[in-house]
């Protein structure tokens, strides 16, 4: 075993241990600290696989490690990570303190089982994004449930126990059709004219699944979107997650909204596309219409919420249907754009639902009715409340803006005229600059019900509730603890609003590794130099005409 596979089993098993730690004192109000350690040195660990990651072959599972578990089925627990799971991990990694930290006055009875699922939260997501093989994916998937579940019935809002259970419901649901279609990709994978033995691990499976007939891979694709679909979520599955956004607690919105539901649009890249590409190519367009719908419906339910936190939960049902489009797209610079917006995502949207949280444990409500006019009592928090919302609308220079522009355009490329007229890069699936014009108006109103909200809830007259009184321990403004929550994530919509291509860079191995599964699945690898070459014939072009004869590498003119 390497040190780095040491590493990641380290941030997977140190947050259960935590866990069991704090679920076994016998102090009812212990947790914080335990949590706040842990979720703290877990940056160690992360920090290492980053100085060693080799992103030059970013697309190759790297610091791998296997043991065993049925060897006659091919079961194993089996790690390692390429560069868009580290990018996750690191996320994961980074809002664990984040939420720890904004918990603490927030959470003041039952803590120990609050911190308890908390971290046990933490490890479940740490290995989804680790597995390399199929049912420890499943396993860490399908157990983030179980915690989430917790924290919004017991730590929710009034109507927490109706969201639990149609949180949980809708995703389970979703995540059993998921198994089956599984299921079916093992089996046909250990046929006697493909692999010829049973396995779970994940290249393997990729490397074969594509010989499934288009009737194979349409049921296979049903199911793995009837999970991932849900997670993400896409329209018309949507309408779990206002509810369980609005009813959890503020740590439970920033993990639900950053990492969570990231769990469906990763699946999507990582298992519906490369497991059932030729399928995915055919019904794209249908899958870029219902994204562009969630954008547009999402988007109008916004503009008419007076409840603060519904109107950002909304906003990410809105949001994610970007990455979906991106996906949808299947060329490069749509598979860039999804994964930098799930990133960008996490950082902009899990900022605004914690400055929601610190409004509501000041005043307890989310009513822009009843509360408004901030910035003249709470300029501090009025602050950060415009950055997020400007972050999340897409102002250039912050993070949403170069991730929603990369979606937009890669589905004005995904069509035919661009790929005939040589575009590098340029080939997807056939969508077109109409895909991308109504895609585009969901930039429109996001901006204009995220301005109204930050019009009335900071700026205007002050408006505070009838019965409102000083909290007793937390001051007017935010304090220091509140405040170094923040700092984190406005220096990251910052830095990679300025810097996308850091990111870019980063996945471009990877992006480019399933673009060329699709390619070879639908028979188009004579694209396959363009996507390769992209910079050469940026370069290329910049280069002044040159008028000789054409030469071959000996000098000689071609006929």
């Amino acid at each position: 075993m390497s040190i780095e596979s040491l590493m990641i089993i380290i941030l997977i098993v140190a947050p259960i241990v935590a866990a069991l730690r704090i679920a076994l004192s016998k102090n009812p109000n212990t947790g914080f600290w335990t949590a706040m350690c842990t979720s703290a040195i877990m940056f160690g660990p992360a920090l290492k696989l980053l100085d060693s990651f080799n992103f030059s072959h970013g697309a190759s599972a790297q610091f791998g490690y296997s043991i065993p578990w049925v060897e006659s089925l091919g079961l194993n627990f089996s790690i390692g990570m390429d560069s868009i799971s580290l990018l996750l991990i690191l996320l994961s990694v980074l809002l664990g303190p984040i939420v720890v930290g904004a918990s603490k006055s927030a959470i003041v009875k039952d803590k120990r089982m609050y911190y308890a699922w908390l971290m046990v939260l933490q490890g479940a997501m740490v290995g989804v994004f680790a597995a390399q093989d199929l049912l420890l994916f499943y396993i860490c998937f399908e157990f983030t449930l179980l915690p989430m579940f917790v924290l919004i019935r017991k730590f929710g809002s009034t109507n927490r126990v109706a969201a639990s259970i149609k949180f949980f419901l809708y995703t389970f649901t979703g995540s059993m059709l998921t198994l089956a279609a599984m299921v079916y990709v093992v089996w046909f994978v250990a046929q006697p004219d493909q692999f010829g033995s049973w396995t779970l691990d994940i290249p393997t499976l990729t490397k074969y699944a594509w010989h499934m007939s288009l009737g194979e891979q349409s049921w296979v694709l049903l199911g793995l979107l009837a999970g991932f679909a849900v997670k993400v979520p896409l329209f018309p599955f949507h309408t779990w997650l206002p509810l369980a956004h609005t009813e959890a607690p503020t740590a439970g919105s920033v993990v639900l909204a950053a990492v969570l539901l990231k769990l469906g649009t990763y699946g999507i890249y990582r298992f519906a596309i490369p497991l059932a590409p030729t399928a995915f190519f055919e019904y794209a367009p249908h899958i870029a219409v219902l994204s562009i719908i969630g954008i547009i419906y999402a988007g109008l339910i916004c503009w008419v919420q007076t409840d603060i936190k519904k109107l950002v939960a909304y906003s990410s049902v809105s949001h994610l249907g970007f990455a979906v489009l991106g996906l949808a797209a299947l060329n490069v610079t749509g598979f860039s754009g999804s994964i930098l917006y799930m990133l960008s995502h996490g950082l902009s949207t899990g900022g605004l639902f914690l400055m929601i949280g610190f409004m509501y444990e000041r005043y307890h409500t989310r009513d822009m009715n009843v509360v408004g006019g901030l910035a003249a009592k709470m300029p501090i928090w009025a602050t950060f409340m415009v950055f997020f919302a400007m972050a999340s609308v897409g102002l250039p220079g912050l993070n949403g803006f170069p991730s929603e522009v990369l979606c937009l355009i890669s589905a004005f490329q995904s069509d035919a005229a661009w790929t005939l007229a040589g575009e590098p890069g340029a080939w997807g699936s056939s969508l077109g600059p109409w895909f991308a014009v109504f895609a585009g108006t969901g930039m429109v109103i996001a901006a204009m019900y995220l301005l109204y909200m930050v019009g009335k809830i900071c700026f205007g007259p002050l408006k505070e509730p009838e019965d409102h009184h000083p909290h007793e321990t937390l001051p007017t403004d935010l304090n220091a603890r509140e405040i170094a929550t923040l700092v984190p994530l406005a220096l990251g919509c910052i830095y990679f609003g300025l810097q996308p291509t850091v990111l870019l860079d980063t996945v471009n191995d990877q992006v480019n590794a399933t673009v060329r599964i699709v390619e070879q699945a639908n028979g188009l690898e004579s694209n396959q130099p363009r996507i390769e070459h992209m910079t050469d014939h940026a370069t290329d072009q910049a280069k002044p005409a040159d008028h000789s004869a054409p030469t071959n590498h000996e000098g000689a003119s071609h006929d």
